[in-house]
């Protein structure tokens, strides 16, 4: 993880050094589930409510490619009903209803559909998924219900988890963006062996704003 935070700061910071790179805020609502399965067998899940907010780079690239970082806060979870025993959450769980508060870093390409200043573009990549902490809240068979902090480690759930993502979204001439957003989760969240598995899955929408850098002109006439 260390050797990720370097690289990825050493990459900033480089990128930083580049004329023309724009910085920018963003953030916004997003609806976020989970698929899940218990021994290949898909649980019921329905979505919940969450947002995110962070900040994001654009560099030229080529063209009208530009490499897009970002670095944001992200509140994921899910709500499941089981038709199986499920360990983690444990014994007796008959649904679970989780939120999840993540710190999620995206390497992200983005193509620019136009060279003028208000254009459509793309976003697509991966990003790696910090799960800081989180809570959970289940009903049991016979027991009271439970409603605790969630706990990460080897053999409950994971504190890594790696996605893809994909935007779509409208960048105006003075900065501002519009962008819809899908997130599907390649890893599994749950470090149980013979646990379930668990992958986000989040359609989000934000609104940012990118703080343009001047363009450097150098003036190379010759003075008399």
């Amino acid at each position: 993880m260390k050797i990720l935070l370097l690289s990825v700061t050493a990459l900033l910071y480089s990128c930083s050094s580049i004329g023309q790179v724009d910085f920018g805020l963003f953030g916004g609502p997003q609806a976020t589930t989970a698929k899940y399965s218990i021994t290949g067998t898909d649980q019921k899940t329905q979505y919940k409510f969450g947002f995110q907010f962070g900040g994001m780079m654009k560099v030229p690239f080529e063209g009208n490619l530009y490499f897009a970082p970002a670095a944001f806060y992200s509140m994921k979870g899910y709500k499941v009903t089981f038709s199986k025993f499920s360990f983690p959450p444990g014994p007796e769980a008959v649904n679970n209803n989780t939120t999840l508060h993540n710190f999620e870093l995206a390497a992200l390409l983005q193509y620019d559909f136009s060279k003028d200043p208000s254009h459509f573009f793309f976003k697509g990549g991966p990003s790696l998924d910090f799960q800081l902490f989180g809570n959970e809240k289940f009903d049991r068979l016979s027991d009271p219900p439970v409603d605790r902090n969630m706990k990460f480690g080897f053999a409950d759930y994971g504190r890594y988890s790696a996605n893809i993502l994909a935007q779509f979204g409208y960048e105006s001439s003075s900065g501002f963006t519009i962008t819809g957003q899908y997130t599907l989760g390649l890893a599994n969240i749950s470090n149980t062996d013979g646990g379930p598995s668990i992958q986000h899955r989040v359609f989000g929408i934000s609104f940012g704003k990118y703080f343009k850098s001047d363009k450097i002109i150098i003036d190379t006439r010759n003075r008399e």
